[in-house]
């Protein structure tokens, strides 16, 4: 198949778009469902480009030039540098990516604002600003050791076109890297922490992993306004596919690893962790 043919396959794995699950997006309107999925796709590359330099870059830079505050050897800066290489790397190619399909495919992405995310990220533990890169140093663990659906579904869909795999692939390959690091790196930042930060730290990380993980609806709301459909429609179909249960189950799912990890070094069992968990929705009572 040459490279024009190829951009007739599918932008993402409809299974992993939920609005198009919905009653009111017709099964059987092609032109409407690749719309949304090309639009589901672009705003998860945007999402990429913005959140590999403005938030993993930020942290993961202090690691490498020693400014954390924490004892590491110089092997562990080192690598945190080639991550900070490998994310401004992914960044650039996201958006790279997004602009070569908008041309071959004729789909414009709608504007994407990456502020409602960070803002919300970066809510995290602002009551403490004596403590801000910490919890900088706790967004970059926590999202690094998720495991998402679209790493691990998408290379192996040979429905899918070509660019989207292959380039979800690399940034899969790198992300193994990634988690392996900064599933380490906490064990270090975690035995060099007081008693009291420890708390601190416990408290945090439930809220990072939802915040993380949290899906931004806005953008779905976005496209389905542009292909046709009503506010009262679009609202609708947005409460339906994103309702609290639905997201706290993917959630649960892609957090599993990490809440793993944090439950192995003891986390969970510093006084009020488990019961921060719980409140959250982690884990089970």
């Amino acid at each position: 198949m040459d490279i024009e043919d190829d951009i007739h396959k599918a932008f993402f794995p409809e299974h992993l778009v939920p609005q198009l699950s919905h009653p009111l997006v017709d099964p059987d309107d092609h032109q409407l469902r690749r719309y949304l999925s090309a639009q589901h796709l672009y705003q998860w590359l945007r999402f990429t480009m913005h959140f590999e330099v403005g938030v993993v870059c930020r942290a993961t830079q202090r690691i490498a030039d020693g400014s954390t505050g924490l004892s590491l050897t110089d092997a562990t800066r080192m690598d945190a540098y080639k991550i900070v290489v490998d994310e401004g790397y992914h960044s650039l190619y996201s958006l790279d990516v997004q602009q070569q399909l908008e041309f071959r495919s004729g789909i414009k992405g709608l504007d994407y604002d990456f502020g409602p995310f960070i803002a919300g990220l970066d809510a995290v533990g602002e009551d403490m600003p004596q403590h801000r890169q910490l919890v900088q140093l706790l967004q970059v663990v926590v999202f690094e050791t998720l495991i998402t659906s679209i790493l691990s579904d998408i290379p192996n869909d040979e429905s899918l076109i070509d660019i989207v795999r292959t380039t979800v692939r690399d940034h899969a390959i790198d992300e193994g890297r990634h988690h392996a690091f900064f599933a380490n790196f906490f064990k270090h930042l975690w035995g060099q922490l007081d008693p009291s930060l420890r708390k601190l730290v416990a408290g945090y990380l439930p809220s990072l992993i939802v915040r993380s993980l949290q899906p931004a609806t806005s953008p779905a709301h976005a496209a389905l306004a542009a292909s046709g459909f009503s506010e009262a429609q679009a609202r609708e179909i947005v409460s339906d596919c994103y309702s609290r249960e639905t997201v706290l189950t993917g959630i649960r799912r892609s957090a599993a690893k990490t809440i793993q990890l944090f439950e192995q070094i003891g986390v969970l069992d510093i006084p009020g962790g488990r019961e921060a968990f719980l409140a959250e929705g982690l884990i089970a009572g």
